[in-house]
């Protein structure tokens, strides 16, 4: 990990869900105890065991929550985007993180001590209020990509998975190349499955037209088909 550094943000368009529902006084208690730290591709944020220390906004690039599971398959649990926070749930569970945490392309993060967070939180239920609603989402999209992994067909899943990505990251300039360069051994761990079975698949989506994959670029070419195999699962 790199060390932190005291870098110029612009907090209030960096943060500025938060920085809406904070008074003046507590964005200088935000400001004067924020630090950004820059990250390079696949480097590690935390590691499952670590003491959550700092709750985590995402101020550029692209970071993957995952968890080593049995035979040392990985598998993705979130992917997250600018602007999202993440890596305070563990500190309000009172525990150890039960994931990692990596940068997924060069990132830039700006951590928040989770002893400050709880101040600001303990003195403004605006902002309580917020934190609610974003853990109430995050467990919302984690319960049902639950069901979805573990219920649908390995088509089912890669074709979520692809919308998924779409929907988080957009596409590029063309208006159908997802805005996200996967290796296939992440998209199988975000899908559930084998690298060779989202190998197989991938090739199987790309003679029938549904997309078309160049290195890692995967361009959708008919999404309505493909929301159609994710909903049949």
């Amino acid at each position: 990990m790199v060390k932190q550094q005291k870098e110029e943000v612009d907090l209030s368009a960096s943060l500025a869900e938060v920085w809406r529902v904070l008074t003046e006084k507590e964005r200088d208690i935000l400001r004067n105890n924020s630090t950004i730290q820059h990250f390079k591709r696949n480097e590690l944020i935390y590691c499952e065991g670590d003491e959550p220390r700092d709750m985590m906004c995402l101020l550029g690039g692209k970071v993957k929550i995952f968890k080593e599971g049995v035979g040392g398959r990985s598998q993705i649990i979130r992917m997250i985007k600018p602007v999202q926070y993440f890596g305070y749930r563990a500190n309000f569970a009172q525990e150890n993180y039960l994931t990692n945490a990596s940068a997924f392309e060069a990132s830039v993060v700006c951590l928040i001590p989770m002893t400050v967070v709880t101040e600001l939180l303990m003195g403004n239920p605006n902002l309580a209020m917020f934190f609610i609603r974003q853990l109430s989402f995050d467990l919302g999209v984690a319960d049902e990509r639950t069901v979805n992994l573990t219920q649908k067909h390995i088509r089912g899943r890669l074709a979520e998975s692809l919308l998924f990505l779409k929907d988080s990251y957009g596409l590029e300039e063309d208006g159908a190349t997802l805005s996200i360069y996967l290796s296939r051994e992440d998209l199988a761990n975000l899908s559930n499955m084998t690298t060779s079975n989202a190998i197989r698949t991938l090739s199987t989506f790309v003679a029938e037209r549904i997309i078309a994959i160049d290195g890692r670029k995967i361009k959708l070419i008919d999404e309505d088909k493909l929301r159609k195999i994710s909903k049949m699962g």
